[in-house]
């Protein structure tokens, strides 16, 4: 049997434990989503950056998608131009919060056929990107987006 001190004890472990929890419950979905989004948006930036030479695509990046990312099913110049599109203009609607769940929708595309096709021992990596990409997909880019100022917009013309 447990002695009084020992149920106060617990009880007030038990007390702190749901406080604190609940001032984690507290974190703004708005500030999480966007980390989410700068953070992902700076990793698909970063890497569109190294597969260009200046204004173009390098033949350095079409080299690479001939030989180590050789995708099934297009040609290395058309995915080495693809993607070097897709990592710059995606990137930057998640930045400025426009299009979002979309633009993630395609980055998260991007981290699947990198994880099938590229680098199958990546996961880890490419779980943290999707796990980011999932939360904008499912919860949206949060109130600091023009996202959310497109459909303020909507709702006052309704």
């Amino acid at each position: 049997m447990s002695s009084p001190s020992a149920v106060s004890a617990d009880h007030n472990l038990s007390r702190r434990l749901r406080d604190g929890m609940g001032l984690l419950d507290r974190i703004p979905h708005d500030l999480i989503a966007i980390v989410a989004r700068l953070s992902i948006a700076a990793v698909f930036w970063k890497s569109g950056q190294t597969k260009l030479d200046g204004w173009r695509v390098s033949e350095n990046a079409v080299y690479l998608f001939e030989h180590e990312y050789a995708l099934p099913l297009l040609s290395p110049v058309i995915a080495a131009h693809l993607a070097t599109l897709a990592e710059h203009l995606l990137p930057v609607l998640l930045v400025i919060g426009l299009g979002s769940r979309l633009a993630a929708l395609g980055l998260l595309t991007m981290t699947l056929v990198i994880q099938i096709f590229v680098y199958p021992d990546a996961w880890p990596t490419h779980g943290t990107w999707a796990a980011c990409l999932l939360l904008i997909i499912a919860r949206g880019p949060g109130r600091l987006s023009l996202d959310q100022l497109v459909a303020g917009s909507a709702d006052q013309r309704a």
